[in-house]
C-alpha cells in the first residue's frame, strides 16, 4: 500500500464547455481532503485549477499552489491557499511541483496540462521517479489519447509494460483505490542495441 501524502494536480485553467468538467474537479479536490492528501497544483484561482483548490480547502484539506512570478503578477494566482510558492520559471515551477508530490493526475485540460502530464511519464519511463501517473477520463475527455497510447505502443514506440502503468477512467473511487496499490515496474534498456548503428 503506497502513502501518498501529496498528489499533484495538472488540469485547466479554464473550465471547459461542459459543468460536468467543474462537477469532476470538485468531487475530485473534496476527495483528496478526505483522504488527508495535500494537492499540489499550479497556485491559479481560475478555471477547473481554482475549483479544484476550493473544494480541497472548503473540505479542510491543505492546497500548496507553484506559480511562476509573471503568473502571479498577472493577478491570476489564488492568495487564499494553504501555501503558495512563487518561482522564476515554468521549467521551476514543474520541478517544485514534482518535489513536492508523491503522485500525479491530469484532469481535463490543455496545452499545459500536456506539457506537465508527459514530462512527467517520460521521467517515469527513464526510471527518474516511480510515482503513479493517472488521467481522469471526464466524459471520455481522454479517450482518444489512450487509443494514442494504444497505438504507440502497437508501432513498437512505447513498451506494453510502460502503457499499462498509465490509468485512464473516470470513477474517483477506483483511481485512489489504483494509486495506493500501484507498483513501479521500470524496464531499463528500452533503446535495443539493434536499433543502434555500431557504424556511427
Amino acid at each position: 500500500m503506497r502513502d501518498i501524502k501529496a498528489l499533484c494536480v495538472y488540469c485547466g485553467s479554464s473550465t471547459g464547455s461542459h459543468p460536468a468538467y467543474a462537477d469532476a474537479a470538485r468531487a475530485f479536490g473534496t476527495r483528496m481532503a478526505e483522504e488527508g492528501i495535500a494537492l499540489v497544483y499550479g497556485g491559479g484561482k481560475v478555471g477547473l485549477m481554482g475549483i479544484v483548490a476550493d473544494a480541497v480547502l472548503a473540505a479542510g484539506g491543505k492546497a500548496i499552489g507553484v506559480i511562476p512570478r509573471q503568473l502571479m503578477e498577472k493577478e491570476v494566482g489564488h492568495t487564499g491557499l494553504s501555501e503558495l510558492q512563487v518561482v522564476e520559471t515554468m521549467h521551476e515551477r514543474k520541478t517544485r511541483m514534482y518535489e513536492l508530490s508523491d503522485a500525479f493526475v491530469a484532469l481535463p485540460g490543455g496545452f499545459g496540462t500536456m506539457d506537465e502530464m508527459f514530462e512527467m511519464l517520460t521521467w517515469a519511463q527513464l526510471g527518474l521517479h516511480s510515482y503513479p501517473c493517472a488521467f481522469l477520463d471526464v466524459r471520455g475527455f481522454y479517450r482518444n489519447l489512450s487509443a494514442a497510447m494504444d497505438h504507440m505502443v502497437a508501432e513498437a514506440f512505447v513498451k506494453p509494460v510502460q502503457r499499462d502503468q498509465v490509468w485512464f477512467g473516470e470513477d474517483i473511487d477506483a483511481l485512489f483505490d489504483w494509486m495506493r496499490h500501484y507498483e513501479s515496474m521500470f524496464t531499463p534498456k528500452w533503446i535495443t542495441a539493434a536499433s543502434v548503428d555500431s557504424n556511427v
